[in-house]
């Protein structure tokens, strides 16, 4: 993959004077962290009534690539949730915990406190709450009492691309203004005892975490005020910032059932089809192709991938129909490898591990997908 820089490509990315700037992307992790194996073990005890499923649990678990899990709660405390309520009640509070670490250690990264943010977009699909989560943030964090909240449910893993793409909407509108992109995914508190495959794989897949986003107006002047010793010691080199250049959403029509939940008295029950590598290679090439063609640009200027790690079909499909070498997505693999499938953290998480490797003039590509089904593309410019 070219490394090159190309001038007269490069100029119409950098040129747009109100792209808004991502200034930190923090991730929190709840603190009862499991090895896979151990993971495995916890779920065969539970099913162990079933010795095929519990059969395929081993098989499955160890296909995903997934090293270690952070969960929300301690393990035994999984087998107290004896309904949706329970589970849904452990969401908020855990939630509201883990997302107010995540907005705080962004803003403090960022130089920021609470009082200069004024909006929030919040993503999740993995529990329900009205108040929602970011509404339980204005007073659990102190933010103004005029900002102004975007709570979005349902994107499921395409959701950290999507408030990436609302929340730079937002600033173009209002560029002297600061955002905060939310994210809080506990994915843990869904699993059912449900012998699909879908499920079996989504318990072996996915995890729990938060991750936060300060998005800055390109208009902005320097913060208000700031926590005391926020800032980053002389020593170490900032980061270069990126700016969000331009966004592109892209819906493939009767694909409903590819993924998403079905919500019963139970909860929330997994819709995984084996479709999702096929999908991919199907429709990115041309959305992806189309989007920086729009741009003067092509694959070969892109210098980081940015992608959500579904998983490794998904991952190896989306190399395949991009014609990507292995070591373009290297760190959307280190992600699932080091904290599993966080839904739509998780490509914020790969794009807080670019920003720390990206240097001024690099261009890079952010994407995920998820229920609809659907995918979200977001041009970077450091």
């Amino acid at each position: 993959m070219s490394q090159a820089r190309v001038p007269f490509l490069r100029e119409p990315v950098v040129a747009d004077a109100r792209a808004p700037f991502v200034s930190h992307v923090e991730l929190a992790l709840p603190e009862h962290k499991y090895g896979q194996a151990e993971l495995i073990a916890a779920v065969k005890r539970r099913w162990r009534d079933r010795p095929k499923v519990a059969a395929l649990v081993e098989r499955m678990h160890a296909s995903v690539q997934v090293e270690a899990r952070c969960l929300a709660l301690p393990l035994e405390a999984y087998d107290t949730l004896t309904d949706f309520g329970a589970a849904n009640d452990a969401f908020i509070r855990a939630g509201t915990e883990l997302g107010a670490r995540a907005a705080h250690g962004a803003l403090r990264r960022a130089g920021m406190i609470p009082e200069d943010v004024d909006a929030v977009f919040f993503t999740t699909v993995t529990g329900v709450a009205a108040p929602t989560i970011d509404a339980r943030l204005v007073n659990v964090l102190g933010l103004r009492r005029d900002v102004r909240r975007t709570p979005m449910f349902g994107l499921g893993c395409v959701g950290g691309a999507a408030g990436l793409a609302r929340a730079s909407d937002y600033l173009r509108g209002h560029p002297d203004h600061v955002a905060v992109l939310l994210s809080v995914e506990l994915c843990s508190l869904t699993i059912q005892d449900d012998f699909s495959v879908a499920n079996v794989v989504a318990s072996g897949l996915f995890a729990d975490a938060a991750a936060a986003v300060v998005l800055v107006g390109s208009e902005r002047t320097p913060p208000r005020s700031s926590f005391p010793g926020s800032r980053a010691p002389s020593s170490i080199r900032a980061p270069a910032r990126a700016r969000v250049v331009d966004t592109r959403s892209a819906f493939f029509p009767d694909t409903e059932r590819v993924m998403g939940w079905d919500v019963g008295a139970s909860g929330f029950k997994i819709v995984l089809s084996a479709d999702v590598p096929a999908i991919a290679k199907e429709h990115l090439p041309g959305e992806v192709d189309g989007f920086l063609r729009d741009h003067g640009l092509s694959r070969s200027d892109i210098r980081h991938w940015v992608c959500h790690p579904g998983g490794p079909k998904v991952i190896s499909a989306i190399e395949e129909a991009l014609a990507l070498p292995e070591s373009a997505l290297a760190l959307t693999r280190e992600s699932l490898a080091s904290i599993g499938n966080v839904s739509s953290a998780s490509v914020l998480d790969v794009l807080g591990k670019t920003q720390k490797r990206a240097v001024a003039g690099d261009i890079g590509l952010l994407m995920a997908m998820g229920p609809g089904f659907c995918a979200e593309l977001v041009l970077l410019s450091w």
